[in-house]
C-alpha cells in the first residue's frame, strides 16, 4: 500500500505539469515532486490541497463515484440471468440476435466490472506503475470497443434481415456470426494497443513514476496538453464515432424499409415502435459521451479555452456517469424487450404471477 505521501507526490507532479504546461504562468509554480527538504514538500503539499479543493471537492467527487457502483449492481442484477438463459438453451443459440445480444451484455459487464475495480482503486488512493495502469486502461477499452463492434453486427443483422430475408440464412449462418464474435474480439484486442503504446511512451519520457490511474484524471492532465495523446485520442474517438453513425444509419434505412411494407400499420404498429425507440435512445446515450469527449478534445488544441475546473468537471461526469448509463441501461432495454428473456427474468426473481383456476 502507498504511503499518503507518494499520493500527494504523484497528484503534485501530474498537476505541476499540467499547470506549468498550460501557459498560466511564466515561471513553475511547482517545485520538483521530489524535493528533499521537508519544508520545501510541506510547501508543496499545502498549495497543491488548496488549489485541488477548489477544483475537486471531495464530497462532489465520492457522489460522482457511486456511479459506477450503481452501474455494476444493476447489470449484476440482469445480466447473468440473461446469459445463462441465451447459454442453456440450444434454440438460442442458434439464433443469431440472441448471439450478438450475449456478447453485448458480456462486453458491458465485464466493462463495468473493470471500471468498478478502478473507481475503488482511485477512491483507496492507491497508486499504480506505468504498465499497471497500462494494464488497467487495455482492459477497459477492449470491451467498450467489443461492445460499440457488436452493436454494428447487430444492425447488419436486422439489415439483413428486413433488406433480403430469402437469403438472410444463406448470408449470415449461426457459424459465421461465431467467427464474427472471434473477429470482433480480436479487433478490439488490437485497436487499443496503439493508445496504450503511445501512453506508456509519454510515461517514459515523463518526470513522474508514480500514477493515479483514473481515467478522468488522464483525460485532463495527460491528453489535455500532449499532442501524440491529443491525435491518438481523436483518431480513437473519430473511429468510435464513424461506427455510430453507420448504426444510426443503419436503423433508418431498417425503419424506412419496414415502413413500406406496412410494418408500422395495425395491431404491429406499437411493438414496432416500441423495438425503434429502444434502438436509438441507447443509441442516443452512447452518443452524448462520444461527442462530448469529441468537443472537449477539440477544445484542448487551443490552451486556454476551458480551465482546469471546467475540464476536471466534465471528465468525471464524462467518465463515471455518462459512459456508465448506456451500458447500464443496455440489459433493460434489450433484454426486456424479448419476450422469452423477460419470462425467465420474472421467473428468476418470482416476479411471474401464476394463473389461477377456478372450478
Amino acid at each position: 500500500m502507498w504511503s499518503e505521501r507518494d499520493l500527494v507526490l504523484s497528484l503534485l507532479c501530474a498537476f505541476s505539469n499540467w499547470y506549468n504546461s498550460s501557459g498560466h504562468t511564466d515561471e513553475p509554480v511547482f517545485r520538483s515532486a521530489h524535493a528533499n527538504t521537508s519544508d520545501g514538500f510541506q510547501g508543496q503539499v499545502e498549495l497543491f490541497t488548496r488549489e485541488m479543493q477548489v477544483f475537486m471537492p471531495p464530497r462532489h467527487t465520492r457522489v460522482l463515484q457511486v456511479w459506477p457502483i450503481l452501474g455494476f449492481l444493476a447489470v449484476c442484477l440482469i445480466v447473468p440471468v440473461i446469459l445463462a438463459k441465451i447459454l442453456t438453451r440450444p434454440q438460442m443459440c442458434q439464433e443469431t440476435r440472441y448471439i450478438l445480444l450475449a456478447n453485448v451484455l458480456l462486453s458491458d459487464l465485464l466493462f463495468l466490472t473493470v471500471n468498478l475495480l478502478s473507481t475503488c482503486l482511485n477512491a483507496a488512493g492507491v497508486l499504480m506503475s506505468k504498465w499497471a495502469c497500462a494494464a488497467m486502461l487495455f482492459l477497459l477499452m477492449v470491451p467498450y470497443s467489443s461492445g460499440i463492434l457488436t452493436t454494428k453486427a447487430m444492425v447488419l443483422d436486422t439489415l439483413l434481415a428486413v433488406l433480403v430475408p430469402l437469403r438472410y440464412f444463406a448470408l449470415w449462418p449461426v457459424s459465421r456470426t461465431r467467427r464474427a464474435i472471434i473477429a470482433i474480439w480480436a479487433v478490439s484486442a488490437v485497436l487499443p494497443t496503439g493508445a496504450v503504446g503511445v501512453f506508456l511512451w509519454y510515461l517514459s519520457i515523463g518526470p513522474c513514476s508514480l500514477h493515479l490511474c483514473s481515467f478522468p484524471l488522464l483525460l485532463v492532465l495527460i491528453v489535455s496538453y500532449h499532442t501524440p495523446m491529443q491525435v491518438t485520442m481523436l483518431l480513437a474517438v473519430a473511429a468510435i464515432l464513424l461506427i455510430l453513425l453507420l448504426v444510426f444509419s443503419g436503423y433508418v434505412a431498417v425503419c424506412c424499409r419496414t415502413c413500406k411494407a406496412g410494418a408500422w400499420k395495425g395491431e404491429r404498429s406499437s411493438r414496432a415502435k416500441g423495438t425503434f425507440l429502444t434502438h436509438y435512445l441507447h443509441l442516443f446515450l452512447s452518443f452524448c459521451p462520444v461527442l462530448i469527449l469529441t468537443i472537449k478534445l477539440m477544445l484542448y488544441c487551443h490552451h486556454g479555452v476551458l480551465d482546469l475546473r471546467s475540464n476536471l468537471w466534465v471528465s468525471l461526469v464524462l467518465g463515471n456517469v455518462l459512459l456508465v448509463l448506456p451500458k447500464a441501461l443496455a440489459p433493460y432495454l434489450y433484454g426486456l424487450r424479448y419476450r422469452d428473456l423477460r419470462e425467465a427474468l420474472l421467473t428468476f426473481y418470482g416476479l411471474k404471477s401464476t394463473a389461477v383456476v377456478t372450478l
